[in-house]
């Protein structure tokens, strides 16, 4: 929507005003007695309706794995009148969708670890889009302003919550992560502490936001350092992400690998210094470990994996030295074998992350400031409609050479 004025503005509070207006109603009595209070609903005017000319659609899943677009809530009905707001709430129209790895896990497999689709179920965790609704107690975010989504709902009571590692909520409400349905839609109620200001930043870049914030978190807790010898192992989206914010750190050397010939050369067309490693069938952890040290030096004191993948894991593991470090990123299956003597012998560390928290105000800092450019990262984009092509790309990027898929809702 463009800017309105505060008039308008005003107006288009008033479907809430039953919360804050009050009138009394007088009850016949020969004595006089204080008036009883009763709420008022005051509709909005045609004029003060939110900007919402579509029906309302979502992107689903299922447990038979399924995936198709139909009708979702809220309603355009609900979007126009405000009534399903609730406090501390307000209406995005989402403008633009990134397709995670864990939305085809979901859609493909029906599960991540402990997480099932149960029933028909929305997808996507990767958006930003523009405010076009606003419940009277949001007093930050106006109609009008662009912003990206985290993706997050908490309890603010337990202890992760209140050491700030919010991402560890006993009670967290993830979007996308079953029960709790995703962002794949035209519009979405959510609430306001979690819509971050974007300004004049593209939605494109906006729902980067979320992927960018995965690797801050992982490159916070592993430490990385100017001057640091790392290796990324996996060249997908994440991982590439994790490389920009690596060569931005001033890390040095830097040796990425992928077993896909193409994401190593995207690679080195982002950040020209780095090594790449092309992963071959039939090596062994051992050697493919040695391997990647070799490329850097023979001084690998962190491997940040962001595949997920028990072999990589483990190759991680023999490459770097005494007292490094291996540090996943990445979501893999829920049992793995390790090389437990390498990390014993060798004095390792095997650190792990879960999302993130905190790291929202950071990422927008470094892509307005063009620290960080993640525009070459994004390979195909699909209007929502066209979501179930978008997913079919995005899961057979061996042969379309998908790294990121967008899907857009002008």
């Amino acid at each position: 929507m463009s800017r309105v004025t505060p008039t308008v503005r005003s107006l288009l509070r008033q479907p809430y005003a039953s919360q804050w207006r009050q009138t009394p109603v007088l009850r016949p009595s020969r004595a006089w007695t204080k008036p009883a209070y009763q709420p008022i609903r005051c509709l909005a005017t045609p004029a003060a309706m939110p900007k919402a000319s579509k029906e309302n659609i979502g992107v689903y899943c299922n447990p038979a794995h399924d995936l198709w677009v139909k009708e979702s809530g809220p309603s355009m009905n609900e979007v126009k009148t405000g009534e399903a707001l609730k406090e501390g709430e307000v209406t995005i129209a989402i403008k633009s969708t990134g397709i995670c790895g864990s939305d085809i896990h979901f859609w493909r497999h029906g599960r991540i670890g402990p997480m099932v689709v149960e029933h028909d179920h929305i997808l996507g965790h990767e958006s930003a889009g523009e405010i076009i609704a606003v419940h009277p107690s949001v007093k930050n975010l106006s109609v009008g302003d662009r912003i990206a989504v985290e993706p997050s709902s908490i309890c603010n009571k337990c202890e992760p919550c209140l050491t700030g590692r919010y991402n560890g909520c006993l009670e967290m409400r993830f979007m996308s992560t079953p029960p709790v349905d995703g962002l794949l839609r035209r519009y979405v109620n959510h609430s306001a502490i979690w819509c971050h200001k974007i300004g004049n930043m593209s939605y494109e870049d906006g729902a980067m936001l979320e992927p960018l914030s995965v690797s801050l978190a992982g490159m916070h807790r592993a430490q990385i350092a100017l001057g640091d010898p790392v290796l990324i192992c996996g060249a997908g989206p994440i991982g590439l992400m994790t490389l920009l914010c690596c060569a931005a750190a001033g890390a040095e050397p830097i040796v990425i690998t992928d077993i896909d010939q193409a994401r190593l050369d995207v690679a080195k067309e982002i950040c020209p210094r780095v090594k790449t490693y092309k992963v071959e069938p039939g090596v062994s952890m051992e050697d493919a470990g040695a391997a990647m040290s070799k490329l850097a030096g023979g001084a690998l004191t962190t491997a940040l994996e962001c595949s997920g993948v028990e072999s990589s894991i483990a190759a991680a593991i023999y490459s770097v030295k005494f007292g490094g470090k291996v540090f996943v990123i990445g979501v893999g299956k829920p049992d793995m074998q390790i090389p437990f003597m390498r990390l014993s012998t060798q004095e390792i560390d095997l650190q792990f992350q879960y999302r993130y928290a905190n790291t929202w105000p950071r990422a927008i800092r470094l892509v307005q400031s063009g620290v960080i450019d993640m525009k070459r990262l994004v390979t195909h984009r699909f209007d929502l409609e066209d979501a179930v092509s978008a997913f079919e790309t995005s899961a057979g990027s061996a042969k379309t050479g998908a790294i990121k898929v967008l899907i857009q809702n002008p």
